[in-house]
């Protein structure tokens, strides 16, 4: 979506754009986040944070597998292979920084923040749920 956006952009004509600065009133600078480096010290605490609980929820989803519980959101091929999970856990770490890195340059700081803090959020929620559910063992048959 953003490289569509950023290529209907670059096929306008200059002319146009010169135009319409001209015709249109000034508005008025929107107040913006003041600008940071992407990897200050906060940023790196958010992705940590993302990191450690995509771990957390590697851990709280194979918990829940041996108390007799089924993973209802990802395939069983994906779950039950151990290198796959781990490497969809790191991947979805990746793409929540890499997602955070775009809004940085888009000069979004907040949603940039925001989108970490989310994350964490909703893996954390995760995690607490796994945990809490009740163990689905079979119950044991008599002689």
């Amino acid at each position: 979506m953003f490289l569509l956006s950023a290529a209907a952009l670059a096929q306008q004509p200059q002319a146009a754009a010169v135009e319409d600065a001209e015709t249109l009133p000034p508005s008025a600078p929107r107040p913006a986040s003041p600008p940071h480096r992407f990897w200050d010290r906060e940023n790196t605490l958010l992705f940590t944070g993302i990191g450690v609980f995509r771990g957390l929820d590697y851990a709280s989803t194979r918990n829940m597998q041996a108390r007799g519980r089924e993973e209802l959101l990802l395939p069983d091929d994906v779950v039950n292979n151990s290198a796959g999970f781990a490497s969809l856990e790191a991947a979805s770490t990746a793409v929540s920084v890499g997602i955070s890195y775009c809004l940085h340059r888009a000069g979004h700081h907040k949603l940039e923040r925001w989108l970490s803090i989310g994350h964490i959020g909703v893996t954390g929620f995760g995690v607490a749920r796994n945990y809490c559910l009740k163990s689905k063992h079979p119950a044991a048959q008599g002689p």
